[in-house]
């Protein structure tokens, strides 16, 4: 029963995950149930990381701190995403609208300029929007609400894939995300995402309302988008989502703290 769980542990970090055997394709799509729960994972050791720098480098100017904590967002997930992001970014610049070739760039190791940019502009954000979230948690009217920010965020982000691949269709005959759409386990993603759904907005309250709020803006945005140059999803552009769903979440909470 743990099998897709390590599964999704070691799809979607760099946490060393030994399993015997190839899994097969059914539990692999069985592994995304438990994508949201990789997300909270993730934003708990990030947490982690926040207060252990607190503790051994107490005098460290919060913006050092900021780039700390990024990096090992970056570690922990390994990059798989930002290199979908790079992909998906180069495959919209240079496929001028065509399908065929959209997809061709994508699959394309490469990385040429629009992925680079997309990928440092991406990082500047973040790291902008945890400097200043970093900079509210050390205001006495609320040390913790940036802090359930950060863990928010990965989680509801590895949300995203399996809405998108319960609303979507793959467009690869083979590919990273084709296997996880082989049996989808519909019933289970749909409970799961209601359950992280109500879980935010518990945690966070009003604030819960505007990140999920903000969350499926870009959702439907962005799968717009998709359908339009490609007529589906990839396992390139559900990574691109996964990103850009964490800075969204990222932003609207400053923009919710500002007010």
């Amino acid at each position: 029963m743990m099998r897709p769980f390590f599964i999704a542990l070691q799809f979607l970090t760099r946490i060393p995950v030994r399993l015997k055997d190839n899994p097969n394709e059914k539990q692999i799509a069985a592994s995304q149930l438990y994508y949201p729960l990789i997300g909270l994972l993730i934003g708990v050791l990030l947490i982690l990381l926040v207060w252990v720098s607190q503790w051994v480098l107490p005098d460290v100017p919060t913006m050092l701190r900021a780039a700390i904590i990024l990096t090992g967002w970056v570690l922990i997930s390994g990059g798989l995403h930002l290199d979908g992001l790079a992909d998906s970014a180069d495959a919209w610049a240079g496929g001028l609208g065509d399908r065929d070739k959209t997809l061709a760039i994508m699959k394309d190791p490469a990385c040429g300029p629009a992925g680079v940019v997309s990928i440092v502009l991406l990082l500047l954000l973040k790291f902008a929007a945890l400097h200043a979230l970093l900079e509210a948690s050390a205001s006495a009217s609320m040390p913790n609400l940036p802090l359930l920010v950060i863990v928010i965020a990965p989680m509801l982000a590895r949300t995203v894939p399996s809405l998108l691949f319960l609303t979507t269709p793959y467009v690869r005959q083979h590919g990273l995300g084709s296997a996880l759409v082989t049996g989808l386990p519909r019933r289970g993603l749909v409970f799961v995402i209601a359950a992280v759904v109500v879980s935010v907005l518990l945690l966070a309250g009003s604030m819960g309302l505007w990140l999920v709020l903000a969350v499926l803006i870009v959702f439907v945005l962005a799968r717009r988008l998709m359908i339009q140059r490609i007529g589906g999803v990839t396992g390139d552009v559900a990574g691109a989502l996964i990103e850009i769903t964490e800075l969204s979440v990222l932003v609207c909470a400053l923009l919710f703290y500002s007010q």
